[in-house]
């Protein structure tokens, strides 16, 4: 389920790439907060702290009730970034389990 909530999460925060109706951008932060949210308390499960720190934290940036004014050139930089994160870590994990 996480790979899947990974694989999500970084084709929407990329999609944010391109102009998107705004309403999308906030259906984005919401799955973001959920999902990150999830990937944190299974980390927290697994106590891979490091893991843990980084989930919450992106949870925190992306939260949808107070919104972060970071400007839409930041914002590209951190979508852009975190979704190409996520998908480097999926493979870097398909890499490892393929061993």
């Amino acid at each position: 389920m996480a790979i899947s909530i990974k694989l999500i999460l970084a084709i929407s925060l990329l999609i944010c790439l391109f102009d998107m109706p705004y309403g999308y951008y906030q259906f984005v932060r919401l799955c973001a907060f959920i999902g990150f949210g999830f990937l944190a308390f299974k980390s927290y499960k697994i106590e891979d702290n490091n893991m843990l720190i980084l989930y919450a934290g992106l949870a925190i940036l992306f939260q949808p009730f107070y919104k972060i004014a970071l400007g839409k050139e930041i914002w590209i930089i951190v979508d852009l970034i975190v979704g190409i994160g996520l998908l480097a870590g999926l493979i870097i994990g398909i890499i490892k389990t393929k061993r």
